[in-house]
Parts: structure tokens; C-alpha cells; sequence
């Protein structure tokens, strides 16, 4: 359990009208000199944070039941994390990694290496972001294979950055006015159960549309790659039925396509295992990391098998890449996912989580699915006449949940995504429970 000092039990606490009059000002000014491409899901303006608590600039608390999208892993600013950063300021910020040697950013590749998926020997990219891991996974991939296509799936989000795009098929507003993206890119159907009728059904629609695409109009021989996301996140939050990663995994073996985890999201604990391939036992030639890795600090990786990782010197580097600072922060957060038991905490209270949800459910036919594995949660909304997805119930209940006090954040196409910090109990889940609860009954009145 979380051992961060000043963590309320009791609840947020909102003492003025949402936003506030000091966050009002910020986001005017905000608004003429921030790209207005920036998305903002409702008008918080944040001062400080601690553990699962925000505090607006104007006085207001919010617990955060996203975590940065999932990155605040270990909590805001936990007490090792920051001690290890401030540390590591005060001997070394920038020593250039890609032409010096500097142990923080060594050790932590070797900790990686140790904790990524599977149990081949293995080498570390280090990037700056999520989309920058991708980049570098799809550039290994082409060198490595000599090969130039690549699989993705509907619904998955991988980045914005051009090759990263191009994997992207969550939403067409991501893509519109910025093509011609990465050619030689196609997606097939991630197999969600919910939506084709069963598990059964959810995997022969992704395979069905594997075999048609290859027989029709891709070359299995020109693939380097397949990427995906353990559990898609931001298509929904959707756990793939058992199987699909033990399948897809042999698919590739069985015509040398290297398989692509995008771990971006759903690694370092999120879902109660270090990596969403973990639950499947699953080991991809490529692991791409980041969000979680440092808790906030801008770090990324790229874990590759020893021989696939075949690139020469100076084929790929980044000015930036294993930062010390970030790097001291990133084993600071190993650390404290082992010595807190998050991996367990986070498979215990995620039970809790969807349990309570799942109760909710049962009162509110509006929610179809309570889905997800550890604290990677999703509530999916509908029409409970048609069936139909229904985004703008799930938009207002994350606003209404907003101004009473909890952090949510979209998914899909109306899904509400629970990713609080796994420091988390079992009562403050339970409490986020009810506060979404009574948004929940706001939004419908």
C-alpha cells in the first residue's frame, strides 16, 4: 500500500463554482498562446497535485481517476520518485546519452531488459515519449526484416507523430489534413467482444479479415510488422478474448512478422501485471514503453530482442533519450511498485473497482459493459433502447463527475476509463464509485 503522506480518505472537496475565478483567467490566456490543436477535457486548471489529489489553482481538490492517462503510475509527486529526480539534478542533467555513458539511464535498461516480457536476451531504445518508442518499433522493424508493411487494428491508438499515425485508427480527426501518412499500413478488426456478439465471433471476425487482407491484397512476404495493444485503450478499454495474443503470436512465427507489443498504456502495473502481455504469457519481438515509466517525467523505451535489435551505430538516436534525471525517476518507480506490492494491489482493488461498477450496471441499463484487467477499467455507455453507443451520455457524465470532484476521461466511443493511481484502497475506489454514481444520476435528469 501506498506509503505518500496527506492522502485524504474522506472525498474531494469543491469550494467555488466550476471553474473557479482564477482558472477562468488561465484558460483565457491559455487560449491565445497555446496551440489550440491541444484537447482539454473540461476547464481544470491544476496548481498542485499529491498521491490521488489535484488542487485547482482556485482552491478546489479532485481525486484523479486517470492518472495523467495513465501515467501518475505511483501516485502525483511520490515522495521516492521526486527525491530520486531532485538527487540526480543536483549531479547530472544532461550528459548527451547518445554520445557519453551515464549509469542511471544503464542500470535501468538492465532493469527493463529483466522485467519486460518473455525471457530472451534483450536490448533498450530509450525515447522521449509513447509515439517516439512507436517510431523507433516500426523503424527496427523495417531495418530488421527488410520488409516495409505493417498490421495494425481498428480502433487502436499508437501517437500522432506521422509513422505512429498511420498505426492510429481511433479516431478521423487525428488523420484529417495531414496526409499522405506511412504507407503500407493496414488495419483489421480488433476483436472486441461486446461488439460482434461473443469471444467465439470477436476472434474470427480479427482472423477471418487477417487471412482475406493477405490473400487479397497484401503480401504476407512484405510485413514487418504486426502492432497492438495488449488492451486496446483508447478504442474502448477492451480486453481481447483468451487467446487472441497466443494466436496473432503464431501468426507471426509462421511467416516472419514481428510482433509489435504497444505497451504504452497498459504497461508498468496498470493492468496488475509489469506488461499487458504478461497475462497471456506472451513475449513480442518489439515491447514499446512509456507513460508510466517515470510517472510524469518524459521517458520512453523500446525493448527489443537481442537479435532482432540488428541496427548499426548511428542508425537511430535521439538528443534527449535516457535522460539521467528521467532515468532516476524510472527506477525510483520500479522500486516502489515493488517495495508497495502494486502489482497486487492493483489486480485486488481493480477487482473492487469493476465489482462496485458492475453493481452500478445492474441499477443503470445505460451501462452495457464494465470491461478491463487491474485498474484499467472501462464503463461502456448506451442507448438502453437500441443498443447504440451513446457518446454524448458518457461525455456528460465525465463533465458532471468533473464537477463533483472526480477525475474520468473518454475512450472509445462511449466508454468512461477508470485508470487511478495504483496506490489506490478499496475504499477511496469505493468512493469514486459513488461520486460517478451521482453524476451519473445528474446526467440523467
Amino acid at each position: 500500500m501506498s506509503k505518500q503522506d496527506n492522502l485524504p480518505t474522506d472525498g474531494p472537496n469543491i469550494v467555488t463554482d466550476l471553474p473557479g475565478p482564477k482558472a477562468k483567467e488561465l484558460v483565457d490566456a491559455d487560449g491565445e498562446v497555446i496551440s489550440p490543436s491541444s484537447p482539454r477535457a473540461y476547464p481544470l486548471a491544476v496548481e498542485s497535485a499529491q498521491g490521488i489529489t489535484v488542487t485547482d489553482v482556485d482552491g478546489n481538490t479532485f481525486w484523479d481517476f486517470a492518472s495523467g492517462i495513465a501515467v501518475t503510475n505511483v501516485g502525483h509527486r511520490h515522495p521516492k520518485v521526486a527525491e530520486a529526480a531532485k538527487d540526480q539534478l543536483d549531479k547530472l542533467i544532461h550528459p548527451a546519452f547518445c554520445d557519453y555513458y551515464s549509469p542511471e539511464p544503464t542500470r535501468l535498461a538492465e532493469r527493463l531488459e529483466a522485467i519486460a516480457p518473455g525471457n530472451s536476451p534483450k536490448k533498450v531504445f530509450f525515447g522521449n515519449s509513447g509515439a517516439e518508442a512507436v517510431e523507433a518499433g516500426m523503424k527496427l522493424a523495417r531495418h530488421h526484416t527488410g520488409r516495409h508493411r505493417f498490421i495494425a487494428f481498428e480502433g487502436a491508438f499508437h501517437g500522432r507523430t506521422m509513422g505512429a499515425l498511420s498505426l492510429t485508427a481511433s479516431k478521423n480527426k487525428y488523420k484529417r489534413g495531414f496526409g499522405p501518412l506511412v504507407p503500407g499500413v493496414d488495419h483489421i478488426p480488433y476483436p472486441k467482444p461486446s461488439k460482434y456478439g461473443g469471444e467465439e465471433e470477436a476472434m474470427d471476425a480479427t482472423f477471418d479479415a487477417l487471412e482475406d487482407l493477405i490473400r487479397t491484397r497484401v503480401p504476407v512476404d512484405e510485413i514487418a510488422g504486426i502492432v497492438v495493444e495488449p488492451v486496446q485503450g483508447e478504442g474502448g478499454y477492451v480486453v481481447p478474448p483468451e487467446g487472441f495474443h497466443q494466436k496473432l503470436r503464431e501468426f507471426a512465427d509462421d511467416h516472419g512478422i514481428l510482433l509489435i507489443a504497444d505497451e504504452v498504456q497498459a504497461g508498468f502495473g496498470r493492468t496488475g501485471q509489469w506488461f499487458g502481455m504478461d497475462h497471456w504469457d506472451v513475449e513480442p519481438d518489439i515491447t514499446l514503453m512509456g507513460k508510466g515509466i517515470a510517472n510524469g517525467l518524459p521517458m520512453s523505451a523500446m525493448v527489443a530482442k537481442e537479435d532482432v535489435m540488428t541496427w548499426g551505430k548511428g542508425t537511430h538516436a535521439s538528443t534527449y533519450h535516457g535522460n539521467p534525471v528521467v532515468a532516476a525517476a524510472s527506477n525510483a518507480v520500479i522500486d516502489v511498485i515493488e517495495e508497495e506490492n502494486l502489482l497486487e494491489n492493483a489486480t485486488a482493488v481493480g477487482e473492487h473497482l469493476k465489482s462496485e461498477l458492475r453493481a452500478l450496471a445492474d441499477e443503470y441499463p445505460q451501462i452495457a459493459d464494465v470491461r478491463g484487467l487491474g485498474l484499467m477499467i472501462g464503463a461502456e455507455f448506451v442507448d438502453p433502447e437500441t443498443g447504440e453507443h451513446d457518446g454524448d451520455l458518457s461525455e456528460a457524465v465525465m463533465h458532471t463527475a468533473w464537477e463533483h470532484g472526480l477525475m474520468i476521461l473518454p475512450c472509445g466511443q462511449s466508454t468512461v476509463r477508470f485508470a487511478p493511481p495504483l496506490t489506490i484502497t478499496k475504499e477511496q475506489a469505493t468512493t469514486g464509485v459513488e461520486i460517478f454514481a451521482d453524476a451519473l444520476a445528474d446526467a440523467l435528469e
